[in-house]
């Protein structure tokens, strides 16, 4: 821009730049100067309008940055002493859990609200957790979160205060439909493996119908889902969601009747999204528990979000987080069975190939002993057997009568200059030895006496020789047994007496 020159169209404003002319006309969005003037400048042309700060001679309009209004008002709430150390009693909404571990909420009466925010730290140091539905007195400070422009409420500790009316009534009812046993849970039913069709009560026109259609078709496309609309809030939801429910049991019994069980549900699906307390009273509403209670087959309750606890949660047979959640606990997930039955057949591949590997091995170990217990086998082994200690004993054999021979031939070359002396010396020594017919004649009847002898000897030591020499042998006539003592031949026994001529009977007398 030059000396004088007018500013461009987009300046803005067009007007803040009245000055000498020796001074470029330029828009000033600042407060402070780049740089102090050594000495002040008296200004020239009219004064600056309100609004307008003054830069090195210039006036325009003072335009703040959001960072700049937003730390302002931090540090006017933290100027003031009423809003670093409060107590605020009021009823807590909806609390929301982070994964760091910290709580937000709203606390709220008839007419406001304030959002509040409790920290891990202090919720871990707090014997009392927040829960909607309590009234409850908070201790914090009030600040301002710059980077949403949020005022919220920093609390460090809670006390109770009281039940909100909403609160109270949920627990007394409550109290009186768990004397009755209605949420026993003896009596919650399991749910069916695959359900051929699921009935949902839930709102047609809500996103969690769609949610609820959109898990069953991506976990188990098989299903058949049938919407049985509801209004699942305000004063005419309650009533609404019973005549669903009695509508499911009508179709139950239709189908019973009409001899079809197949096409009868095997499950219904009650859900709703998340909301206040205030928005999902319709589900803590007498008729509809009772109702939920009273339900011929299984229900499944999605009710709001997983913080979200409703009265028709502790009736239904099971309770799901969320309405996604509850689509997927009523059937299977296709991809897991799918898996499950790729493993199986792989583990089934593998066991199968195992067990053919293993009867292969044992088949083969079975071929070979029957080809080594073959005759063919066997004869061909026993002649290479043969053959093997046919060649061994050839070759001790051929070493053997080498051997023999060497040393035939060694004695032969020693013995042969003596051999003709000795048997000229054999020869004469036979030549005086007697005839082999005398010599047996000699020792046959040396053989005689000495027979001759040896009966005589035997002659004077037998037992006739004794008899004979006025002896006797007695014996007793019952057993033939020879008395030696007096003792063996009481009196009255009978006895025999061999002497050198024969026997004589005898007795024994008294003594």
């Amino acid at each position: 821009m030059t000396r004088g020159s007018e500013p461009p169209d987009w300046a803005l404003p067009g007007w803040d730049a009245v000055t000498d002319d020796d001074v470029p006309r330029r828009p000033t969005r600042g407060l402070e100067p780049r740089s102090a003037p050594s000495a002040p400048l008296a200004l020239s042309g009219p004064t600056p309008p309100t609004g307008l700060a003054t830069v090195a001679g210039h006036f325009g309009v003072r335009i703040l940055g959001v960072s700049e209004v937003t730390r302002a008002v931090r540090g006017a709430i933290r100027e003031d002493p009423r809003l670093v150390d409060l107590w605020v009693e009021g009823e807590i909404g909806r609390v929301t859990v982070s994964s760091a571990g910290h709580a937000y909420f709203a606390l709220k009466d008839e007419r406001n609200q304030l959002q509040c925010v409790w920290f891990r730290d202090d919720r871990m140091r707090s014997a009392f957790e927040a829960k909607a539905g309590l009234r409850v007195v908070v201790h914090g400070r009030i600040d301002l979160y710059e980077p949403t422009g949020a005022l919220q409420l920093y609390v460090d500790s809670i006390q109770p205060a009281g039940f909100g009316d909403l609160a109270l009534r949920f627990e007394a009812l409550k109290a009186k439909l768990m004397a009755e046993g209605l949420f026993e849970s003896a009596r919650k039913r399991s749910l069916p493996i695959r359900p051929a069709t699921v009935a949902v009560i839930t709102s047609p026109s809500g996103a969690v119908w769609r949610d609820i259609c959109t898990v069953l078709e991506r976990r188990w496309p098989l299903v058949r889902v049938v919407l049985v609309a509801a209004k699942v809030q305000g004063e005419d939801a309650p009533a609404s969601i019973v005549t669903a429910l009695r509508r499911v049991e009508r179709w139950l019994a239709q189908c019973a009747a009409d001899g079809t069980p197949d096409l009868a549900p095997g499950v219904t699906i009650v859900a709703r999204g998340g909301g206040s307390m205030e928005d999902l009273w319709a589900f803590n509403d007498e008729r509809v528990v009772r109702a939920v209670a009273a339900h011929p087959i299984p229900i499944v309750a999605g009710i709001g979000h997983e913080v979200d606890v409703t009265l028709t949660d502790f009736a239904a047979d099971v309770r799901a987080p969320t309405p996604s959640a509850a689509a997927e606990l009523v059937v299977p997930d296709r991809a897991e069975l799918l898996s499950g039955a790729r493993d199986a057949g792989r583990r089934l591949d593998e066991t199968i190939a195992r067990q053919v590997g293993s009867a292969a091995r044992a088949v083969a170990s079975e071929r070979r002993i029957l080809e080594r217990s073959h005759p063919a086998a066997q004869l061909a082994a026993s002649r290479e057997r043969a053959g093997l200690l046919l060649d061994r004993a050839t070759r001790a054999m051929t070493a053997r009568l080498t051997a023999e021979r060497r040393f035939v031939e060694r004695f032969a070359a020693r013995a042969r200059p003596t051999m003709p002396t000795r048997v000229a010396r054999e020869r004469a020594r036979l030549r005086g030895v007697p005839p082999l017919a005398v010599l047996a004649g000699r020792r046959v009847a040396r053989a005689r006496g000495d027979l001759t002898a040896i009966g005589a000897a035997l002659t004077v030591l037998g037992p006739q020789a004794t008899l004979d020499r006025g002896y006797a042998i007695v014996r007793r006539a019952a057993d033939d047994a020879i008395v030696r003592s007096p003792a063996q031949a009481p009196a009255g026994t009978a006895l025999r007496l061999r002497v050198a001529g024969g026997e004589l009977p005898a007795s024994v007398d008294e003594r």
